[in-house]
């Protein structure tokens, strides 16, 4: 390989690279706060609740959205407050 065709493939590997470097702060939203309860807490006051099948659960602007199915098997959305484990929307 030229010296030139190597410099092109490390130019371009590094221009490919470059949008996959995450920002420390890029997926911050997508982070739990510190004082938040633990997920497993949060669900295990969902089954308590009568939520029995727990499809997805995702992180996203302070809460939790969980996917869930009732004792009756109907789907509902739930946001989950983080910090209090409280159910602030139902879909």
């Amino acid at each position: 390989m030229s010296r030139r065709m190597l410099v092109s493939v490390i130019a371009i590997a590094a221009l490919l690279t470059l949008p996959l470097t995450a920002r420390a702060d890029w997926f911050k939203d997508e982070t739990p706060p510190a004082n938040a309860k633990p997920l497993s807490e949060v669900i295990k006051s969902l089954e308590v609740r009568g939520y029995k099948t727990i499809e997805s659960v995702e992180f996203d602007d302070d809460k939790w959205d969980i996917e869930a199915h009732k004792a009756d098997g109907s789907e509902v959305e739930l946001h989950v407050d983080a910090i209090t484990g409280q159910i602030t929307k139902r879909d």
